[in-house]
């Protein structure tokens, strides 16, 4: 079994979902000798998210960030956690919603996605910093 495992980084987004796809496998220059297997990618932060979904029509990703603003609206009263700002206990709820983790098939060195398949960064803060991923590789 071939094992491979790495931090990745992602540069500082506004908020918003955002395709990150090729910013990942970039940092992945390994996964081309992986003829089958499988990528563990998980986001290290408590106030962003990862997800699939079509990377084809950039509206998908717009619509899906205002469906999560008005599911877990910013600054919602009764909140507890407050210290970081109105829209931090949202961006938590925001990726328990979304996950944090996700598992990809890598089939003949990439990464097998579907036709209009893409990774993205769910970017929940208004401020956020650079975002990091443990990315796990493996195979026989």
């Amino acid at each position: 079994m071939q094992f491979e495992q790495k931090e990745l980084v992602l540069a500082a987004r506004p908020r918003g979902l955002h395709l990150v796809t090729r910013d990942i496998v970039a940092q992945l220059p390994t996964l081309s000798g992986f003829q089958q297997g499988m990528c563990h990618l998980l986001l290290l932060h408590t106030s962003a998210a990862l997800t699939i979904n079509e990377n084809a029509s950039p509206e998908v990703a717009a619509d899906l960030a205002d469906d999560l603003d008005r599911l877990v609206p910013d600054g919602r009263p009764g909140y507890r956690h407050t210290i970081e700002g109105p829209d931090d206990m949202a961006a938590h709820t925001k990726t328990t919603l979304a996950g944090s983790a996700l598992m990809i098939p890598v089939r003949k060195g990439a990464l097998w996605l579907g036709t209009w398949q893409g990774i993205f960064l769910c970017e929940f803060r208004n401020d956020a910093p650079r975002r990091h991923i443990a990315a796990t590789l493996f195979g026989p």
